[in-house]
Formats: C-alpha cells, sequence, structure tokens
C-alpha cells in the first residue's frame, strides 16, 4: 500500500464544487488501506468567507483515517479574477512553507491551477522521484476565456500557464472525454498522456420519503411546478437568465416557481435583481440529508450556464441530479459539455442559454407531462448506477495508483489528475 499525500484547496465540510470528490477520494483510498494525508485550506465555498470555527493560522484534524492539515489563506468576499488569483497564491506559498510527509504519490487537485503550480514545482525539486497526481476538476483556461474573465494576450497566458503545467506531468486523469480532446487539441499535449476517469454520485441513494413534508416545510405549493436550481451562484451560472424567467413566468399567471438554492458571489446582486417578483425564491444551503430530500421533492432540476460556456467544466451538481431520479432541464449552449452529458443519460431537456421565455416553456412542459418527467427522472437514476458509480472510479483510481508501483518501489514520474473521463 501507498503513503498518499493529497493536496487541494477545497475539502469537506464544504460541500459543492470539487470538495466532496477530494474528500471522498481520500476517504476511499484510506479505506482501501493507503496512508493518506491531505494539505487544503480552510472552508470557505461557495459563501467566500471562512466557516464558523475554523480560526488560527492552522489546524489539524483527522477523520474517516485521513490525517487533514489546514492551512489558512486570503478569501475574497468577492472573488473577481485577480483576487481568485491572489487566493490561489497565498494557498500555494502555504503550501510549499508547510512541512508535507514522505509521500509514495502526490495528488495535486486543481482547480485551484496556480496553487497546483507551485506545489507541482516545489515536489519536481524536493521530492523528485515522488509521482506528482494533480487531479483537474476544471479547464482553467477555459473558464477564464469562456466567462470573459481573460481576452487576447491574457487569455494566451492561461492557456500557456496550463499547458506548462500539465505537460510536464508524465500522467493526466481527466473526468471528462471531451476534457481530454481540449487538452490535446488546445494545451497541446500527447493524449497517450491522459486517461480519464469520471466523477461519481458521492450521494448515497435519494431518500424513498419526506418529500411532501419538506415541500410544506419550504412553503411549495403542490399546484406549482417547482424548479430548483441548487449549488453555487457564480458568475458562470448565469442566473440573470432564470430571474428573467420568473418574471416572464408571473407576467403569463404560470405555475412554474423558480427555487435558487445555495449560496455564491452572485446572490446578492441575484436577490436585489428578483424582488418583488413572486415567481422566484431563495433558499439557503440545506443540512445532506434535507438537500437530498429538497432534491427529490422538486418537480424540475435546473442547470443554468451563461452563454459561451461550452468547455471548462462538467457541473458537479449533475451527478446529483441524477441521483434524484427526477428530470433535469438545462438552460445551455448547443454543443456544450453539459448539453452532451445530459444527452447521453436521457435525463433531461435542453433549452438555449440566455433564452428566459424557452426556459418558462420547458418547465411547464415537464411539469404538465407527468409521463416525460418520470422517464427523463429513471434514465438520469440509471445512468447514475451505471456509468457513475463510485466502486467503479475508485477501483479506476486505486488500479492507477498501483500501476506506479513495481516490486514494492515506485516508477519515477510525475503524474496528473485532470477532468476528463476515459483514455484514448
Amino acid at each position: 500500500m501507498a503513503r498518499i499525500t493529497i493536496i487541494g484547496l477545497n475539502y469537506a465540510p464544504e460541500r459543492s464544487g470539487n470538495a466532496p470528490y477530494t474528500t471522498n477520494l481520500a476517504k476511499n483510498l484510506a479505506a482501501a488501506g493507503h496512508s493518506v494525508s491531505v494539505l487544503t485550506g480552510y472552508p470557505h465555498y461557495p459563501e467566500w468567507q471562512c466557516h464558523q470555527g475554523y480560526d488560527g493560522w492552522k489546524k489539524t484534524e483527522s477523520r474517516d483515517d485521513v490525517r487533514i492539515k489546514r492551512l489558512r489563506h486570503y478569501i475574497p468576499r468577492k472573488p473577481t479574477g485577480f483576487r481568485r488569483v491572489l487566493m490561489e497564491l497565498t494557498f500555494g506559498l502555504r503550501v510549499i512553507a508547510a512541512r508535507w510527509d514522505e509521500p509514495d504519490v502526490i495528488v495535486l487537485v486543481s482547480p485551484a491551477l496556480i496553487s497546483t503550480g507551485l506545489a507541482a514545482v516545489w515536489a519536481r525539486l524536493t521530492k523528485k522521484k515522488t509521482p506528482c497526481l494533480i487531479w483537474v476538476q476544471d479547464l482553467y483556461s477555459a473558464g477564464v476565456v469562456e466567462t470573459s474573465m481573460a481576452t487576447g494576450r491574457l487569455a494566451r497566458l492561461a492557456i500557456r500557464l496550463e499547458s506548462t503545467i500539465l505537460g510536464r506531468a508524465d500522467g493526466i486523469v481527466a473526468i471528462h472525454e471531451r476534457f481530454r480532446r481540449y487538452i490535446a487539441d488546445a494545451l497541446d499535449i500527447s493524449d497517450r498522456k491522459v486517461r480519464v476517469i469520471r466523477n461519481w454520485t458521492h450521494l448515497p441513494p435519494a431518500p424513498a420519503a419526506g418529500q411532501q413534508d419538506l415541500r410544506e416545510k419550504l412553503g411549495w405549493n403542490n399546484d406549482d411546478t417547482i424548479v430548483l436550481h441548487a449549488g453555487n451562484m457564480g458568475k458562470k451560472q448565469g442566473l440573470e437568465n432564470v430571474v428573467a424567467a420568473a418574471r416572464l413566468a408571473e407576467a403569463g399567471n404560470s405555475a412554474v416557481q423558480f427555487v435558487l438554492m445555495g449560496d455564491g458571489n452572485q446572490r446578492a446582486a441575484l436577490e436585489v435583481a428578483a424582488e418583488g417578483i413572486r415567481n422566484i425564491s431563495f433558499v439557503d444551503s440545506l443540512p445532506d440529508a434535507e438537500f437530498q430530500t429538497a432534491l427529490t421533492a422538486a418537480d424540475v432540476l435546473l442547470v443554468n450556464e451563461l452563454p459561451g460556456v461550452k468547455e471548462m467544466s462538467v457541473p458537479s451538481k449533475l451527478t446529483s441530479y441524477f441521483n434524484a431520479g427526477v428530470p433535469v432541464l438545462a438552460a445551455t449552449d448547443r454543443g456544450s459539455v453539459t448539453a452532451e452529458e445530459i444527452a447521453a443519460a436521457a435525463a433531461g431537456v435542453r433549452v438555449d442559454a440566455d433564452n428566459p421565455a424557452a426556459l418558462v416553456a420547458a418547465a411547464e412542459v415537464l411539469g404538465s407531462d407527468k409521463n416525460l418527467s418520470r422517464e427523463l427522472g429513471g434514465n438520469g437514476l440509471r445512468f447514475r448506477q451505471l456509468t457513475l458509480s463510485e466502486a467503479t472510479a475508485m477501483a479506476k483510481y486505486n488500479e492507477f495508483i498501483h500501476s506506479f508501483i513495481q516490486a514494492g518501489s515506485l516508477k519515477p514520474a510525475h503524474l496528473i489528475l485532470s477532468h476528463i473521463w476515459g483514455t484514448k
């Protein structure tokens, strides 16, 4: 068995983004008999403020047989491009100044790409023969371009930076085939380095009871079609489209009620924009059990993306949505990764991004056609069971790590775990 050090900015108790996957990977590797330690940041996402109870310069914990060392870093209240870079930079500097164990394998989680790059350089300088696994959950350069955070020279710099960091790896693991193609084509990295292992559904089976009680608790009328968006409310979600759709639903006396559940750097602005609109409401993040019940209590589960977002990420909420057995409605560009994923699962309906009228119309169809909704929800659940199995993913990761162990010693290689599915 191997000694594994995982380095990533996000970890439990954060419940959205890449934190649940990093947490579950560490937990499952420890359960498989590996000695696992984690270097991570202070929990702050998606609220963009440090969680209560996490103070001091550093903090050590132990959970699920995983040793966790938390390092305090800058947390921007308004995560603009520069401030997010500063957060990654401060975390990366804390990482290289921290005391590492003597691992057999290092796993770096990206994003955050800047801190990943710093940690990779430090590992190469100080632990030259230790394989360094970098797990990329989003494509950094695609993200800054598709959300218009960078254009022209800055966009080319982001592509060059990501290409340099990933290109020096001996191996890359990605969560989607589209990511593999982007790494090969846009970042000019040999796809022989890339292995695709999909993200998995990290939630237990959806609860079979309690939906009506939760609907009543949240004030969801049984005559309404509840369209629930759960998770981060950030720029790439483009949720102004949902506010506009709610305004149209109200004007048309529609039964569609949009619910935005969670937090994020755009929530306050969205609440201001939605003020006075009866067909939209906001709900704070719920505890895990109630969160799953809320997903199954909704009539439709919503993914909304900014126009132009195509390659940068696979929404982590999709694995939870499929687990709920509820139809998915995706407002996303034709040909996006999200559209491709929903089509592969046959689990929902796509409408164009930034088309609020189409969003309302599709929600009304799903709300009124119960047979269609049951079929789509069932397809999503089947896709989760057959394709997004946690056991399957963990077996692949365990095998991947062991592939670098020969006769009790490790091959001198650097690995990068990147956000793509499958291998070529």
